[in-house]
């Protein structure tokens, strides 16, 4: 589905993503992984079409915009708008018709099942200032189910959430997967990784390792992630990988 040939990423031309080179099959569920300032939503920046390479590419098969589902961070998302959980979770319909799309009968009902499948039936008329961390990132996975896209990217899901949130959007993203949706997910907690994704591409603004998760993360790729392009930051980087193994 994905392709990166020699990618470079960069802001004011210095290099976020160094000569990334890997393809993502169609289908697969795919953890993102790396310290701080790896480039990882750098890559998925540039995935969306929001950065241009600044050298290589990257090749889309099969896909174009509107196959694509983005989760960004919750704090990336303005909750003092006035809008209630229901009007929120519809504007997943606006990839069909634009943002003048009319809320039909059978709209309302795909909107009411999105609710309650995350768990926040009867939440129709909160205001986003309303809900709490765990209740808001249920609401934004509500928002990507509208969309059934094929290609789903998920920007550090599970920051700020309880326990139960973390294992309930788990089930969520591995039933979306097994859909069929390709799904693409920056995560911190390598223990949720290992348990929970087959595959991982390791980053640290370049590619250390890309396949099968326990061979990924392995002891000396870590190591490796942590000491390269990071000077004298390089310890508290080995304690942010290691934190969750």
């Amino acid at each position: 589905m994905l392709e990166f040939k020699n990618l470079t990423l960069g802001y004011n031309r210095h290099p976020a993503v160094h000569n990334l080179s890997a393809t993502i099959a169609d289908g697969e569920l795919v953890a993102l992984v790396g310290p701080n300032g790896a480039g990882k939503s750098t890559l998925m920046k540039a995935i969306l079409g929001h950065m241009a390479p600044m050298e290589g590419s990257i090749e889309f098969n099969g896909i174009n915009k509107t196959d694509i589902a983005y989760l960004p961070q919750a704090n990336a998302v303005d909750r003092s708008f006035p809008i209630t959980a229901f009007q929120f979770v519809a504007t997943g319909l606006w990839h069909e018709s634009g943002i003048a799309r009319h809320i039909r009968k059978t709209d309302a009902e795909w909107v009411h099942q999105a609710l309650a499948r995350v768990g926040l039936e009867g939440f129709e008329k909160r205001t986003l200032n309303a809900l709490s961390g765990g209740q808001f990132q249920r609401l934004l996975f509500a928002r990507k189910l509208m969309q059934n896209a094929r290609l789903v990217l998920l920007d550090e899901p599970f920051t700020g959430v309880d326990e139960q949130t973390i294992e309930d959007l788990i089930r969520l993203i591995l039933s979306i997967n097994t859909s069929g949706a390709t799904v693409i997910a920056v995560i911190h907690n390598l223990s949720l990784v290992q348990r929970y994704f087959p595959k991982s591409m390791l980053l640290s603004r370049e590619l250390i390792g890309y396949g099968d998760t326990q061979s990924v993360l392995s002891e000396a790729n870590l190591m490796a992630a942590s000491t390269i392009g990071f000077g004298d930051d390089v310890a508290s980087v080995v304690c942010e990988v290691h934190d969750h193994v």
